[in-house]
């Protein structure tokens, strides 16, 4: 009566890898795909939009629009960098030294454990994923992370990360914010400009470009000196090309 037992586990255990590669083959094949060409939507953008519909904001819409990195102001990349990820450039998609930092500033003062995501991170978590911290959730961005380092040039990684981030409600991507917020192209953005798009980053809900608090302002002027410390537009020499 064991054989029977086994015969049926050793199936279902066949079929799950099956489809477990096969998901995996397709996760790959997807972030391959976006490597070439641009993504024509987002998760965020998707549930952005859903959350629109359900609470009947009928004039609510997607401003949107893909430009290549050569038509973003360089000072628009290194602010990103300097505000969310000094160590783009050397990572493998994971920052374990802030990660580590910030494990210990929580076990220390015991406040609230801040973020570390890096750039790479952000770009999975917006293209891919639905907000939320589960399990799944965090297995998922481990293996897209992973996915897009593995597949995708560091200046891929910077482009599409500035052209889908979210800088204001229904505005994605450092073009569509340099129009509406400063009424010119991404390519004429000056260090300000970048700065003060860069630190909105993380709430773009909460924190304002058109309305600048005190904090946000702060923000801006320790992000300009971070630039500077990198060197400017220059640092992103570090960034091998493929």
């Amino acid at each position: 009566m064991a054989r029977p037992r086994r015969g049926r586990l050793w199936r279902f255990t066949r079929a799950l890898l099956s489809v477990t590669l096969g998901l995996l083959a397709l996760a790959a094949l997807s972030v391959l795909a976006l490597r070439f060409w641009p993504p024509p939507t987002t998760a965020f953008m998707l549930e952005a939009r859903a959350d629109a519909a359900a609470n009947g904001e009928h004039d609510y819409r997607t401003r949107y629009e893909w430009v290549p990195l050569e038509d973003i102001s360089p000072q628009a990349a290194i602010a990103v960098i300097a505000a969310e990820d000094q160590q783009f450039p050397f990572h493998a998609g994971f920052d374990f030294r802030s990660i580590r930092e910030a494990v210990r500033a929580h076990e220390h003062s015991g406040k609230k454990l801040r973020g570390a995501s890096t750039i790479s991170q952000q770009v999975v978590k917006n293209l891919f994923l639905w907000p939320g911290h589960s399990f799944v959730r965090k297995g998922l961005e481990a293996l897209f992370t992973v996915l897009i380092e593995s597949l995708w040039p560091k200046e891929r990684i910077l482009e599409v990360y500035l052209n889908i981030a979210e800088f204001g409600r229904g505005i994605y991507g450092v073009q569509a914010a340099a129009r509406t917020f400063f009424h010119k192209d991404a390519s004429r953005l000056g260090s300000s400009e970048a700065a003060l798009l860069a630190v909105v980053l993380p709430n773009p809900r909460l924190l304002r470009v058109d309305a600048p608090s005190h904090y946000v302002l702060a923000q801006r002027d320790w992000t300009l000196k971070q630039m500077e410390n990198l060197g400017g537009p220059g640092y992103l020499s570090s960034i091998e090309p493929h």
